[in-house]
């Protein structure tokens, strides 16, 4: 995750682009330090893919996630912290 700027409110962002093929950006902020997890799940809810589980300093981050070995279909990312939680929906196209 690469942090780019200070972040007014915890938000996830949509992903860009979206639908994709086959990597997509995620943004997310928090304004304060915080155990994060960003968590990549297919439509029937299994996890695929942690991309961030760890402590993260306050700011907006872009978590690039590169789905090449995915097959097309829906997939979804999720964003908890200890006092923030939001899921939003994503399109692979192949």
């Amino acid at each position: 995750a690469q942090n780019i700027s200070y972040a007014e409110n915890y938000f996830l962002g949509n992903n860009y682009p979206n639908p994709f093929n086959p990597s997509t950006s995620i943004k997310f902020g928090i304004t304060e330090r915080s155990y994060v997890k960003l968590t990549v799940y297919n439509s029937t809810g299994q996890v695929i893919e942690n991309r961030i589980d760890q402590s993260v300093t306050p700011g907006i981050y872009l978590v690039k996630w590169n789905a090449v070995n995915y097959t097309s279909g829906i997939y979804f990312y999720r964003i908890e912290t200890e006092g923030f939680s939001e899921v939003k929906k994503m399109i692979l196209i192949k």
